[in-house]
């Protein structure tokens, strides 16, 4: 049986799977490991940014980094040493190939499977332990693990505390509900554009009219007025699909600038 069994990336703020090795041995430990490894995913924000859960023959290792947690599934028989010192590769390489961004603008499950491959090579690299660079990487994660060790979760405490796997959430009122603009489609903008369209005719057409009317008579008064709220009809539309598009760039624009500040 390998030592490093499976691997998996998820994003922080929703739980949504990126990436995950691909599969060559099951067994009942490994499916519950796999069951637990979901659970954990769904509340990241609840959890330190190391963790390890011990199990009978397996053990789960977590690290956050950046918005992004990268957890894998290890022999009992695999050092922690050696298993963070995967992670913190494994999260190198995805930074690497995939910037903050693009990880951000996901949206669907297992965006990033392409990434197995690097997580292949690096669970055979891991199995040659002799390698030199990999000896002094271990001996920087070693002191770093004594410097600040990760938390040991306890199972019956991670069930109990996090319902939100299983949809048990409790609902929350008031300002603090967890809610997210989506991103705009392109039938969005398309309705968008339309309905910027139609509010400059209807006010166009209504400006036309306010000028017979005072020029004639007052009896396309109401024609004026239907016109009018037309225009407003309009410009309610296009301001929730405008406010949908300044959340996106809000969004863009602070995960950019917390991009910059990290290099800097």
């Amino acid at each position: 049986m390998s030592l490093i069994l499976f691997a998996f990336v998820v994003r922080v703020r929703d739980g949504l799977p990126l990436s995950a090795s691909t599969d060559f041995e099951h067994n009942r430990e490994l499916h519950e490991r796999k069951q637990q490894l979901k659970t954990i995913s769904k509340a990241l924000t609840l959890f330190p940014e190391r963790g390890t859960v011990k199990g009978h023959e397996l053990n789960i290792y977590f690290i956050t980094s950046e918005g992004v947690s990268y957890m894998t599934i290890c022999s009992c028989g695999f050092p922690t040493t050696m298993a963070f010192c995967f992670l913190e590769d494994l999260r190198w390489e995805f930074t690497a190939a995939f910037d903050s961004t693009t990880v951000a603008l996901a949206s669907r499950p297992y965006s990033f499977l392409e990434f197995d491959g690097v997580i292949q090579k690096m669970k055979h690299q891991y199995s040659n332990c002799n390698s030199l660079s990999l000896s002094m990487s271990l001996m920087d994660i070693q002191e770093d693990l004594r410097a600040r060790p990760p938390e040991i979760l306890n199972l019956e405490e991670m069930v109990l505390s996090n319902g939100t796997a299983n949809g048990h959430t409790e609902p929350v009122s008031g300002a603090g509900s967890n809610q997210r603009l989506e991103p705009v489609t392109t039938l969005g903008i398309l309705s968008l554009v339309l309905n910027i369209m139609c509010a400059a005719l209807n006010l166009i057409r209504g400006v036309h009219l306010i000028e017979y009317t005072f020029q004639d008579d007052n009896e396309g008064i109401w024609n004026v007025i239907a016109f009018l709220v037309a225009f407003a009809c309009c410009l309610c539309q296009v301001g929730f699909v405008a406010l949908q598009l300044a959340g996106i760039l809000l969004m863009m624009r602070a995960v950019m600038c917390s991009q910059y500040s990290l290099v800097s």
